[in-house]
């Protein structure tokens, strides 16, 4: 891919992979196993809050330009 900023084709693609929010909650864990036994384990510490956040843009090698597409 051409770079807009000085036309160079010598340019890379970026994937960034960013999570946020809780994995594993030990607590929601033990509680869910008082309410509803081995299954209310699982529920409760499945980690429904974690969010993954992709961000891909390109690299110009020669100037350092980003840009996404």
């Amino acid at each position: 891919m051409k770079c807009p900023k000085c036309g160079n084709d010598n340019s890379q693609i970026i994937n960034e992979v960013s999570t946020s929010g809780k994995d594993f909650s030990a607590s929601k864990g033990c509680c869910g196993a008082i309410l509803l036994g081995p299954i209310g384990l699982l529920c409760g510490a499945c980690g429904k809050g974690k969010q993954t956040k992709n961000n891909q843009y390109w690299v110009c090698n020669s100037c350092g330009n980003k840009w996404r597409v």
